[in-house]
C-alpha cells in the first residue's frame, strides 16, 4: 500500500472541493487497504472528518490513537452507545428510538453526545423517510435543548452519483434541501451538512455544502470510470496486489488446465502456477478473463480460479518459480489495475480492493513509487 498516494490522492480532493472539508471513509479495513494506516495518511493529508461503518471500527480507530472528528453511522436496535458517546464519535440516528437510545447513553456517561441525523432522500437504506423526518428532527432538537446531545451534522447519501445525468440526482438533492429546511424550521442549525460521495464530490459541485465523504476516490480509484480514469481525475491507485510463480512447466499441446478443463492448451507451453485464488478474496468470475503481469508481460488467468491458486499461461517466454506477478496496481508501469480486473470481471473496483485477505500479508511503502499487498 502506497500511503503517499492516499496522502496526495486526499490533498487533490481537498483542492478539488474547497472551501468544503473532507471526510475520508475508512470502513471496511479502508477498503482492503487498511483502516489504521489509512485514517493517518488521510489524517496527514488533511482530512478534516474520518467516516466508518460501525461503532467497532470507530472505537478501534480512537483506541489506535486518532482524536479527530469521526463519524459513525450503522447501528442496530440495542446498540451500546455509551463507549462512543464516551470517546466523543459522532453517531448517526435514522429514527426516534434511536435518538432516545443516543439521548440515553448521555446522560448515563454525563457526556454531551454528539448526533448527526440522517434523512433517506431515495438510496433507500438507512436514513429517515420523509414521513418520519419531522418526529426525527423534533426528538433530535428536544434532546439538544435538554443539553443531552448535540446536533452536528445532517446528511444523507446519493444512489446514483456515479451517473452524473442520472435524474435521481437531482431528485435527491432537492429532496435534501427540502430536509434541511425542515430541520432549521424545528430550531436545528447544524453546522454540517452533506450529501457528497466520491463521486459527486468529483462531479456535482452543488452537492458539496460544507462537507463531502470520500471513500473510494482517496484510495485513488476512479469512482466514475466510464467517463474518467484515475489519472484523469489527478488520483493515484495506493493499492499493489503481488505474489510470485510458485513453479513453471512445460506442457503439451492438449493439456486441460485447472478444475473443468475449461482452459485447454492449443500448442505446447508454458504453465504458471501462483499462489492465491478465492481463499485471498479474487473472485471466481476471474476464471479466464481477469489479465495478470507475470514476469513484466500482461497475461491473462487461464482456466478456473481455484481456492489457492491460479494458473497463467505464458507460452514460450522464460518464466521461472520466484518470478513476480502482479495481478494489479496503479497502471504505471503497465501492469492490470483494479479497474481492470472490474470489467473483467462484471463488478466495481470497490470490490476488487476490499475482498483481498487471506495470505496475502499487507506491506507499506511511503515514497510513493508503489504499494504492495502481499
Amino acid at each position: 500500500m502506497d500511503l503517499a498516494a492516499i496522502r496526495a490522492n486526499v490533498a487533490e480532493l481537498r483542492r478539488r472541493v474547497a472551501p468544503a472539508e473532507v471526510m475520508v471513509v475508512v470502513k471496511a479495513d479502508g477498503y482492503g487497504h487498511g483502516m489504521v494506516e489509512a485514517a493517518r495518511a488521510a489524517r496527514d493529508a488533511g482530512a478534516a472528518w474520518l467516516g466508518v461503518a460501525v461503532l467497532e471500527e470507530a472505537l478501534a480507530l480512537r483506541s489506535a490513537g486518532d482524536t479527530g472528528p469521526l463519524l459513525s453511522w450503522l447501528t442496530v436496535p440495542g446498540e451500546d452507545f455509551r463507549p462512543a458517546v464516551a470517546a466523543d464519535i459522532d453517531v448517526t440516528a435514522y429514527t426516534v428510538p434511536e435518538v432516545e437510545a443516543v439521548t440515553e447513553a448521555a446522560e448515563l456517561v454525563g457526556r454531551v453526545a454528539r448526533l448527526q441525523l440522517k434523512v433517506d432522500t431515495g438510496l433507500g437504506r438507512g436514513g429517515a423517510t420523509g414521513s418520519e423526518w419531522p418526529d426525527v428532527v423534533a426528538a433530535a432538537a428536544k434532546a439538544q435543548d435538554a443539553g443531552s446531545v448535540e446536533v452536528t451534522g445532517i446528511w444523507s447519501h446519493f444512489a446514483c452519483a456515479d451517473e452524473p445525468d442520472h435524474p435521481a440526482n437531482d431528485r435527491q438533492e432537492q429532496a435534501f434541501r427540502a430536509a434541511l429546511d425542515v430541520a432549521e424550521q424545528a430550531g436545528l442549525h447544524a453546522r454540517l451538512r452533506h450529501l457528497a460521495n466520491s463521486a459527486a464530490a468529483l462531479t456535482r459541485p452543488s452537492s458539496h455544502f460544507e462537507l463531502v465523504r470520500c471513500g473510494l476516490a482517496a484510495y485513488g480509484l476512479s469512482p466514475v470510470p466510464q467517463l474518467r480514469t484515475s489519472a484523469d481525475l489527478g488520483l493515484r491507485p495506493a493499492m499493489t496486489a503481488r505474489s510470485s510463480v510458485a513453479i513453471a512447466k512445460r506442457v503439451p499441446a492438449g493439456s486441460g488446465v485447472s478444475y473443468g478443463h475449461t482452459y485447454v492448451t492449443d500448442r505446447e507451453t508454458t504453465l504458471a502456477v501462483v499462489p492465491v485464488g478465492y481463499g485471498e478474496g479474487l473472485l471466481r468470475s476471474a476464471s479466464s478473463v481477469a489479465p495478470v503481469q507475470v514476469a513484466g508481460t500482461k497475461r491473462r488467468v487461464s482456466g478456473r480460479v481455484c481456492m489457492d491458486q491460479i494458473v497463467v499461461d505464458v507460452g514460450d517466454d522464460e518464466v521461472s518459480a520466484g518470478d513476480d506477478v502482479v495481478l494489479f496496481g496503479p497502471g504505471s508501469t503497465g501492469e492490470p489495475t483494479a479497474e481492470d480486473w472490474a470489467q473483467a470481471c462484471g463488478t466495481i473496483s470497490y470490490e476488487i480492493v476490499t475482498r483481498l485477505g487471506g495470505r496475502f500479508v499487507r506491506s507499506y511503502v511511503d515514497a510513493g513509487a508503489r504499494g504492495d499487498a502481499r
